[in-house]
């Protein structure tokens, strides 16, 4: 077996899971996230200022009055933890685990019909959207690098 494309597998792969990780983790405190973000934009009214301020007031509100939903952005943390340890498998045993780096690319892929059609229906700037579509852009490159790297694994054992 050649320690080099193994090497390279897990390497992707813990960089993949650390950034699940720091996504998932950054979903807890969004609304000290959106204080600190606050105190650094600027407020000249662009598009970008209106929407974290519009967002800010938001997630303000609705944790003094409504503290029970942010229970949801929990769970969205919680997903990312858990979809990270998924990815433990193929570290261990990338070809036996190889539905993991595909069920990734199916997820990252996921990413542009619900951000486009949730996107649209809950009012979210078009600017915002395609950052979300750059969530799964940016995931499924080194899954498809994993994946064809396994691949290549694969021939060499049959």
């Amino acid at each position: 077996m050649h320690i080099e494309p193994l090497k390279k597998i897990r390497l992707i792969l813990w960089g993949f899971i650390v950034l699940l990780v720091l996504s998932g983790i950054t979903a807890f405190p969004i609304e000290t996230e959106l204080n600190w973000l606050s105190q650094y934009i600027g407020h000249d009214n662009g598009s970008i200022d209106q929407w974290f301020n519009k967002i800010h007031t938001a997630v303000v509100q609705t944790n003094l009055h409504y503290p029970y939903l942010a229970y949801g952005t929990d769970w969205l943390a919680f997903a990312h933890l858990v979809i990270a340890v998924v990815f433990w498998g193929p570290i261990k045993d990338p070809i036996k685990n190889k539905w993991v780096i595909e069920f990734g690319m199916i997820a990252c892929t996921m990413v542009f019909p619900l951000a486009f059609i949730a996107g649209h229906i809950r009012e979210i700037p078009w600017f915002w959207q395609l950052i979300d579509c750059s969530f799964g852009l940016f995931g499924i490159i080194p899954l498809i690098i994993c994946h064809n790297l396994i691949t290549k694994l694969e021939k060499e054992y049959v």
